[in-house]
């Protein structure tokens, strides 16, 4: 039976891991890389990678990051920051990720999106959209700039308008849910995935493996991603690299208990 992706969303911040709460409140991880050695013991089924300060500083993620990671890993991997031209996708490409995430520069040039689908090919092409509300408006918007900017996009048009365009695979960040670990926006993950054929990553909230299951099954993403739930462990958040058993994973694609 198909089992959605389980994939940890790594942050950088001057190169160094750290974690966040709604886009906020930064805290150092620790060292990425072994990060990725640890992910490589318990058979992650792929990474993402993203240097939130790339574009307000005006650059890309670091290709010797990019390179180190490649080296290491034992499993896909996806990066992102500050990536905007195809010159940068094909170096971070030729650095050893699989796909580039595109974010800021895409949805303010979304032209853009077509020249990277159609000279890398969709599969390659990952949309990030970050998603919060405007001030007074109960409605979701779309959000650049790690969170700062807000656009007159709303996500569903956004992801559809993308999807026209060639991007092959949507990850659906919550800012509001970012480092809570109190679950998905459910009703945001399932507009966009029932309104789209390509496939949608969760992103934002992820607490336990129950969140992971309404994700899939409520919200019908195709992939799972997390950040503080990979790397917080119980109630006091300690530090402590983790990944779904064999037997957790099943939990998701269980069938829920009133069914």
């Amino acid at each position: 039976m198909f089992r959605p992706r389980l994939i940890p969303v790594l942050l950088l911040k001057d190169n160094a891991l750290v974690k966040s709460v709604k886009f906020k409140n930064y805290k150092y991880i620790g060292d990425p890389i072994n990060a990725v050695k640890i992910f490589n013991h318990l058979k992650a089924d792929e990474l993402v990678l993203l240097d939130i300060d790339a574009t307000s500083e005006g650059r890309r993620i670091s290709s010797d990051v990019i390179r180190r990671v490649g080296e290491e890993a034992n499993m896909p991997f996806s990066v992102g920051g500050g990536i905007s031209s195809l010159a940068d996708i094909k170096e971070v490409i030729s650095c050893g990720a699989e796909k580039a995430i595109l974010n800021s520069h895409a949805i303010q040039h979304p032209h853009f999106l077509q020249e990277a689908a159609d000279h890398f090919g969709s599969s390659t092409i990952v949309l990030c959209m970050d998603v919060g509300r405007k001030f007074l408006r109960k409605s979701p918007y779309i959000f650049t700039n790690s969170g700062k900017n807000a656009t007159k996009y709303h996500p569903v048009e956004l992801a559809q308008k993308a999807e026209g365009l060639g991007v092959g695979e949507i990850i659906i960040q919550s800012i509001v849910r970012d480092g809570t670990m109190e679950g998905y926006d459910l009703e945001l993950i399932r507009d966009i995935s029932d309104a789209v054929s390509i496939p949608t990553i969760a992103l934002g909230g992820a607490g336990n493996i129950d969140d992971f299951r309404k994700a899939y099954q409520t919200g019908h993403a195709n992939g799972i991603a997390a950040g503080s739930f990979f790397v917080y462990q119980g109630q006091n958040k300690g530090v402590l690299i983790n990944y779904p058993s064999r037997e957790d994973s099943s939990k998701i694609i269980a069938p829920q208990p009133n069914q």
